[in-house]
């Protein structure tokens, strides 16, 4: 590997951050202009551009034929969401955790985790797959403007401070914002282009698989976006906004980033046998872990962020051991399985019955 396969790499990830900034500065404005609510505005607008750097890595290596980084990408970046997006902000300031995401987000987020898996077991996702994800984002987005009306007035407040429309502008504002999206989505393309042909360069030079740079780097980076979001709206103490992020984001990269990666790949979107033994699976388990904790009194403690980004570190670790086929892996499986998912299981039950006592005790 050169320094100018590292510094391409670097100019990628950047140009896709900053293209999905503008992007989303952009797009908030004009929808905002034309009377959209500054609620539906972060459920749509934000959600879908901060999420526009998966979509656009992945459409990209699909097309280029590096099925393996479009699938880890996709992967990768709902467990980087969960794990440590939601760990981190969590570990600044609890979170709290609003009905409609126990009752309907989160039950939605697993469901298409489980859609993902099962749609992978025969090693591809189709075309018509991929058409069936993206009229679910189309028919998602209709019932989240319309469910929008019928939010609490402390959940508008929070969106209306992070996304209310600025003063009045001539068409001088119009020209800027429209630029801004223009040039946001063409930063997208070139920093997608320059970060999947470096990534690839990057795992030769490693000796590790398309996958595994897809589920780690490329997966992490691109979700810079919902990192600065979640972690910004958690340290201003808007947790509606960064419990949604990670939550919308991790549906939405199901729905329209594999939807649309399988659309666009000739043949569907292969997927590995590993992907599909291991990281989707795991991609599964992880939506899972999230609705007994979002059900213990409504609240992600910061204990509970410690435990998510504890596990973010070692799925990261257990990768790389995994890739190095080092003498340790063994063991780091066995404390894994036997102790720490274990230990989590029971304390995330007794917390759970402690809550419904504490509920029970107060009716």
């Amino acid at each position: 590997m050169t320094a100018l396969t590292g510094l391409t790499f670097i100019a990628g990830l950047a140009l896709l951050i900053l293209g999905a900034e503008w992007l989303v500065r952009g797009a908030s404005w004009l929808a905002a202009k034309v009377g959209i609510s500054p609620l539906v505005i972060g459920l749509t607008v934000v959600a879908f551009g901060t999420s526009s750097p998966e979509m656009a890595v992945s459409i990209q290596s699909s097309l280029a034929g590096q099925a393996d980084i479009a699938i880890g990408n996709v992967a990768g970046s709902n467990i980087f969401n969960i794990l440590f997006i939601l760990g981190i902000s969590a570990i600044i300031t609890p979170l709290i955790v609003q009905q409609q995401l126990i009752r309907l987000d989160v039950p939605l987020m697993i469901g298409l985790s489980l859609t993902f898996y099962l749609m992978a077991l025969d090693g591809v996702i189709g075309r018509l797959e991929g058409l069936l994800l993206f009229a679910a984002i189309i028919t998602y987005t209709f019932f989240l403007i319309r469910q929008s009306r019928r939010e609490s007035r402390s959940v508008e407040e929070e969106y209306i401070q992070e996304y209310a429309p600025e003063a009045e502008g001539g068409w001088k504002s119009w020209a800027v914002n429209l630029g801004l999206v223009g040039v946001g989505l063409t930063l997208l393309i070139l920093g997608s282009n320059w970060l999947v042909d470096s990534a690839v360069s990057i795992a030769r030079w490693l000796g590790l698989s398309e996958l595994i740079i897809g589920l780690t780097i490329v997966a992490a980076g691109t979700s810079m976006p919902e990192v600065a979001t979640s972690v910004t709206a958690a340290i201003k103490g808007e947790r509606d906004i960064a419990v949604g992020n990670v939550v919308g984001s991790n549906i939405f990269n199901i729905l329209s980033v594999l939807g649309l990666t399988a659309i666009a790949a000739p043949g569907g979107i292969r997927v590995s046998q590993a992907a599909e033994a291991f990281d989707i699976p795991v991609v599964l388990a992880v939506a899972i872990l999230t609705l007994p904790i979002f059900f213990t009194g409504n609240r992600i403690e910061r204990w509970e962020g410690w435990l998510f980004l504890f596990y973010y570190v070692a799925y990261t670790a257990y990768l790389i051991l995994d890739a190095a086929q080092h003498d340790a892996l063994p063991l780091f499986n066995n404390i894994l399985l036997y102790g720490v998912i274990p230990l989590t299981v029971i304390t995330l039950a007794v917390s759970l019955f402690l809550e419904r006592r504490k509920v029970a005790a107060t009716r």
